[in-house]
């Protein structure tokens, strides 16, 4: 049910576009971008000047109980517009889906709404993505649209846990990525070693070798401590009470091992460790958990823009929660001809805005050539070498980044209560990193100015950043009384 230029694919007509509001402040290299958070508003706008549409409730829960609620606007049953804003729902639900996750969909709306966001997510190729990997990966069940009066909702809450912070006793923390893994020993907050190795997981089929792999650099890290009391980590995935439910990283695993080793791999290691308290959670969580240990803050967003958009969020109270944060696949751009995600397959989702992929995207609309076949991260490089150059159309690529973060930023104030932001990530590095900071402040000042004066930007060095990264998933784990 994804956006097109008539309305809503699968759905008939409509004309959608006609609420897709060009920003303030426009991308240099993307005249086309329409952001989400603006189209949102020009609809319930629309809606509420009609005298004949209606608000509906939307919802989506988590097994484990968590639930995030919002309100959304649609036309009533004859309008010509009804249609759109039944595409409408849908993208705001892929937003809340993808930011907090869940496996049911609460829908207090007109029966035909009901029916056609059942159709999307049984029918449209990108529907049946998000109930593929939520449902059947994510939560082990069916992804569930569940007709109901607002008031039968489960309430609106958030799981959160005060992981992390635990500072006390000899602890080892690691680091899981695409590229190297990362191990440190961490004696009472402080940092006696650290160590990168290199790998590629991605190529390896064999359980048994990623088991060994990270065991190796648990022992390596080891040899540095007295003792060992606790162990916590970090990777790239979606991790589900300790569980690896989605991750790139065993990609080559055949699912029938994945499903009998790798799922259960950290409980496995858990066990070779004699039981000590292990916990591992997603890197972006614990990226945003070392942005608030290190700046002192809670209510922080921390987003990494590397090969892909990661992201953390710690609440004010300072505690990590059950959310899935995978923000790459949600969607900040309705305009029909976005750029499409190659693995979802969907139109506008972060990851083609915010990462390496977003910055080899816009090469050629600068007019920068690389050779056919030169990977992202050599693209990134080279654009980083014309922006040291003060180059004219690196500035424009960093500036059009800049303008979708500031969006980004907007829309991601609808999902989550935060009032600081942690930048991260490759594409942040250098003097363009800067131009991306201030080209998000003008974004968001021109649209909101509230919300521009609320929000307090922060970033790390590299050293803070890996010493930062390895106290935080060293302190996830409590000490057993």
């Amino acid at each position: 049910m994804a956006l097109d230029g008539t309305g809503a694919r699968g759905g008939g007509g409509g004309a959608a576009t006609r609420f897709l509001v060009a920003p303030r402040v426009a991308p240099p290299l993307d005249p086309a971008f329409r952001p989400a958070v603006l189209a949102r508003r020009a609809l319930e706008a629309a809606v509420r000047d009609s005298g004949g549409g209606r608000s509906v409730a939307l919802a989506v829960e988590q097994p484990g109980g968590s639930v995030l609620a919002r309100d959304a606007f649609v036309f009533e049953d004859a309008h010509p517009d009804v249609v759109a804003s039944y595409a409408f729902c849908e993208r705001l639900l892929k937003s809340m889906l993808w930011s907090h996750g869940g496996s049911r969909i609460w829908v207090d709306g007109p029966p035909a709404l009901v029916a056609s966001l059942r159709r999307h997510y049984q029918a449209d190729p990108t529907g049946q993505f998000d109930a593929r990997i939520l449902g059947g990966e994510v939560y082990l069940s069916q992804l569930e649209v569940v007709d109901a009066d607002r008031r039968d909702f489960p309430s609106s809450a958030e799981a959160a846990s005060l992981l992390g912070r635990h500072l006390d006793g000899c602890r080892i923390g690691f680091d899981l990525g695409a590229s190297d893994r990362k191990a440190a020993a961490v004696i009472d907050g402080t940092v006696v070693f650290s160590e990168e190795t290199a790998w590629d997981p991605a190529s390896h089929a064999d359980p048994q070798w990623h088991f060994d792999q990270v065991n190796d650099s648990l022992r390596r890290a080891a040899a540095h401590l007295p003792r060992v009391d606790a162990i916590g980590g970090s990777a790239a995935g979606v991790y589900v009470n300790g569980e690896i439910r989605v991750a790139s990283l065993f990609r080559s695993v055949p699912r029938d091992l994945f499903d009998r080793r790798i799922r259960g791999l950290f409980g496995e290691l858990q066990r070779d460790w004699n039981g000590i308290p292990f916990v591992v959670v997603n890197d972006g969580e614990v990226t945003a958990l070392a942005g608030a240990m290190l700046s002192g803050v809670g209510g922080l967003l921390g987003v990494a823009m590397g090969s892909s958009e990661a992201a953390g969020y710690v609440t004010r109270a300072g505690a990590l929660t059950s959310r899935l944060d995978e923000l790459a696949f949600a969607p900040i751009d309705y305009a029909p001809t976005a750029p499409v995600d190659e693995w979802s397959g969907d139109r506008g989702c972060g990851v083609q805005y915010l990462s390496q992929q977003a910055a080899g995207r816009l090469l050629a609309p600068a007019g920068i050539e690389v050779e056919p076949g030169v990977s992202l991260p050599e693209r990134l490089v080279r654009l980083q070498e014309l922006m040291s150059r003060g180059d004219a159309r690196a500035a424009r690529v960093y500036e059009t980044i800049g303008t979708y973060l500031g969006y980004a930023l907007l829309e991601y104030r609808d999902f989550y209560d935060f009032d600081h932001l942690l930048l991260l990530g490759r594409v942040m590095t250098g003097a363009g990193g800067d131009i991306i900071t201030r080209r998000a402040r003008e974004a968001m000042q021109a649209e909101d100015p509230g919300a521009a004066a609320a929000l307090t930007f922060h970033t790390v060095s590299e050293r803070e950043k890996r010493h930062g990264q390895a106290v935080a998933a060293a302190s996830l784990p409590e000490l057993r009384a």
